[in-house]
Formats: structure tokens, C-alpha cells, sequence
């Protein structure tokens, strides 16, 4: 009777009577052969091959034979490979090892067959089915049930693949296909403790939460919509918002013009005292708390403060010689007075000193004024205590009516007008009749 190869191994089964004689070398061949297929294998794929089988051989060695079958060569498309016989029961580790980027597909008869990636490996297991003979991954539903060491890439092929923790599986981290990984729920991913974390704390609000800091270190983070913030933002180096900047103690425009609208009240409150008005390095204004009096006045000597009408015309200018000038008519709703009344006992009037003046004499008076501006008017009471003469500087215009009047003992309202800041008849002087 002749030998049979029928087993998973393709072994020798001697008939009854075989191997007369050669039975000793016929079973240290099939024990080679259970070696070799407890061992490593390499076979090699024809370039570009669309197929290719490995048939164990019967008998003798096969690199196929082996639990652990590399697969090289190259390929430029998804290559299938057919295990034979289609009777083998087994299980092999089988590596793609080819290059080319291609996938093989293992496969034994028209049953399920298993594809393994360039650069993966899969445990299979063959059924020996025959014709329908299948091959499935073997570690498809693989329950690891202690500590999993993995030294290098862990790959989850399928586009909806999921991680679950726990061992009532309540966290689950899921490749959503084109995505991302998504985690189910509320649950959070932690740091250093529960105080820390993220979470998508509903499916519009995601919280990112820590006991103290959120340090986000990119040169640049852009917020798209709009920013709440309930605490205080602190800015070492500033705030740039558009062209507007907030550093330190400057908030600066870059272009434009600024504009603070409020619906109450713009209040600036300045406790150095001075609010000070500048364009650019030049000092313009500035308004001072003098024991709780408004100061204003121009920040540079030599410089005037102009009130002007819409049109530019000037109406009011403060000048720089202590001097108001107003380019119109005045109307002034109660009473215009001096509130300066000057005593002048010298031999002249100077009217740098007020408008309004008290004279008494106290001997003979020749009428002098100085420091007079054109356009200066005022009064005097002027007391002749006894006959005292009197009379007119060359720069004066009086009547000598009005002079022979007031050189007698009385009291007197003497006027007077400057039309001119020097020359003779430039102060008109006119006075009143005795009145006391």
C-alpha cells in the first residue's frame, strides 16, 4: 500500500508494510518536517504578480510549511495569495514584506479570505474547507486580559474603530472617519488630576479647565467669534485690537480717529493733577487742579489759546501778554464791572494797573497817564482836596473847561478813552461836574 500526505503538515503516513528498511529515514524526515513548521519561512512573490500559490510540498521541506511565512518581492498591485492544499487545518503568522506599497490577500478556496498591509503582519488560520475553504484573522476578537506591551505603532484599520476603558466599557474613544477621534459623552480628558481637564461638557460647550493657569504658548492664537471673560485679562506686552494698541501706561491709534462713545459719562480722573494735551512730541494744553481750581492754560511759552467759530474765525484769543482779546461785539446778560479800584498817589496814572481808578490830590496835579493801550477806557473819582491846579500831559485831550472844573475843591467823575498807544490827544478826558 502507498504512503499518504493527507495530514495538516503534509507529513509521511507510511502504509502497513511500507518502508521496509526505510522507515527509520522516512520518520526523521517527517520529523525535520514538524521542525520546519514550527519555524520561520521566506518566499518569494514574481514581480508584479497578481497571484501566486504556496502548495506545501509533500514530504520534503517547503518554506510554506512554516508557522511564520515572509512574503517579499515587488509588486505594483494587490497581489492574492492561495495556500494549498485547500484540505491544510492550520494556523500561520504571515508577513507582508513585499515593497511596492501593495496589499496581499491570503486566501485557501472561494471562503473568506484576510489582507494584510505592506509592513503588517496577521495570525490566520486556515479551515481546510476544500474548495470553500476560508481564511480568517485570527485575532480579530483578541481579549487581552492582563498588561499588553506593544514596543512600537499600534494601527486600528477600520474607519470606525474604538477604543473602550473600563470594565464596563463607560469610555469609549472612536475614529470617526475624516475626522478625528471622538470621545463619547461628557467624560474628560484629565491631568495630574480631576482639576484639570477637557470636556465636551454638552454638545456646544467645551471646557477646558485648571485649578490655577492656562498657559497657551503659540507666537500667535486666534479666537474666531467672540470671547467672554468673567475674570480679569492680564497682558504683560500688551493688546493689539485692529490698529489699536493697549501697553503699559500708552493706549495708541496707529491710523486714524478714536472714538469713545458711552451712554453715561466720560469721567477722567487724573490724580497727578494735569490733564495734558500733546500732538506728537509738542506740549499744546493743560488743565490743573490748583486747590481744586481749574487751571487752564497753553503748554508751550509764547503760545496764545484761540476760540474760534466753526468757520475758523477767530472769536476769543488769551495772548500770551496777559492780554483777552474779543474779535466782536460783547453782550453780557447782568452787570460788567471791575472789581479792582486803584488808589494811584503817584505823579501819573498807569493803566496797566486796572480801568477804574480813586484819585485825591494833595498838591497841584499836572493829568498823566501810562502804559495806556489803545481802546483802554475806565473812570476815576477824582477828590481835588483844596483848589489844587490842574492840568493835561501832552498825550491827554481835555477841555479846558473841564480843567478849570475839576481844579476846584470837590469831587469829580472823570472819563476817559485811549485811541492810541502813544502820541499827543491820544487819551480823551472828559469830567463831569462837581458832585460832592
Amino acid at each position: 500500500m502507498a504512503s499518504t500526505y493527507v495530514n495538516d503538515l503534509r507529513l509521511n503516513e507510511l502504509a502497513t508494510g511500507d518502508g521496509s528498511g526505510t522507515w527509520g529515514t522516512t520518520t526523521n524526515t517527517n520529523l525535520e518536517l514538524i521542525g520546519e513548521a514550527l519555524g520561520f519561512g521566506t518566499e518569494a512573490i514574481t514581480t508584479n504578480a497578481d497571484t501566486h500559490t504556496s502548495t506545501v510540498a509533500d514530504g520534503a521541506s517547503d518554506q510554506a510549511r512554516a508557522m511564520f511565512i515572509k512574503y517579499t518581492g515587488t509588486l505594483d498591485s494587490t497581489c492574492t495569495i492561495t495556500i494549498a492544499p485547500n484540505t491544510l487545518n492550520r494556523v500561520h503568522i504571515i508577513e507582508n514584506a513585499t515593497s511596492g506599497s501593495q496589499s496581499i490577500i491570503i486566501s485557501q478556496g472561494s471562503g473568506a479570505n484576510v489582507t494584510i498591509l505592506t509592513g503588517q503582519t496577521k495570525a490566520v488560520y486556515l479551515d481546510g474547507a476544500g474548495s470553500g475553504a476560508a481564511v480568517t484573522d485570527a485575532f480579530v476578537d483578541m481579549n487581552f486580559g492582563g498588561t499588553t506591551t506593544i514596543a512600537d505603532n499600534l494601527t486600528l484599520n477600520s474607519d470606525s474603530a474604538v477604543v473602550s476603558f473600563g470594565a464596563d466599557a463607560d469610555t469609549t474613544l472612536t475614529h470617526t472617519d475624516g475626522s478625528g477621534l471622538t470621545l463619547n459623552g461628557t467624560n474628560k480628558i484629565m491631568f495630574n488630576d480631576a482639576s484639570q481637564f477637557i470636556q465636551g461638557a454638552s454638545a456646544t460647550v467645551l471646557d477646558i479647565a485648571a485649578t490655577d493657569t492656562i498657559e497657551l504658548t503659540a507666537t500667535n492664537i486666534a479666537v474666531v467669534g467672540t470671547m467672554g471673560a468673567t475674570g480679569k485679562i492680564t497682558a504683560d506686552a500688551g493688546i493689539d485690537i485692529d490698529n489699536f494698541n493697549i501697553d503699559g501706561t500708552t493706549i495708541a491709534l496707529s491710523t486714524g480717529d478714536l472714538t469713545v462713545d458711552v451712554a453715561g459719562d466720560i469721567i477722567l480722573n487724573a490724580d497727578g493733577d494735569d490733564f495734558k494735551f500733546q500732538n506728537a512730541a509738542v506740549n499744546l494744553l493743560t488743565i490743573t487742579n490748583s486747590s481744586n481750581d481749574a487751571v487752564i492754560k497753553p503748554a508751550t511759552d509764547a503760545k496764545d489759546i484761540i476760540f474760534q467759530q466753526f468757520d475758523g474765525t477767530a472769536v476769543m484769543t488769551v495772548e500770551d501778554n496777559v492780554s483777552l482779546t474779543v474779535n466782536n461785539d460783547v453782550s453780557v446778560v447782568g452787570r460788567a464791572f471791575s472789581p479792582t479800584l486803584t488808589t494811584n498817589l503817584g505823579s501819573a496814572i498807569d493803566l496797566s494797573l486796572g480801568n477804574n481808578f480813586l484819585i485825591t490830590t494833595t498838591g497841584d496835579v499836572v493829568l498823566t497817564f501810562t502804559n495806556q493801550i489803545a481802546g483802554q477806557s475806565g473812570t476815576m473819582k477824582f477828590v481835588n482836596d483844596s483848589n489844587r491846579a490842574v492840568t493835561a500831559h501832552t498825550n491827554v485831550a481835555i477841555s479846558e473847561a473841564d480843567l478849570a472844573t475839576i481844579s476846584a475843591t470837590g469831587t469829580y467823575m472823570v472819563s476817559y478813552f485811549v485811541t492810541a498807544a502813544a502820541a499827543a490827544n491820544t487819551i480823551l478826558v472828559s469830567a463831569s461836574a462837581i458832585l460832592t
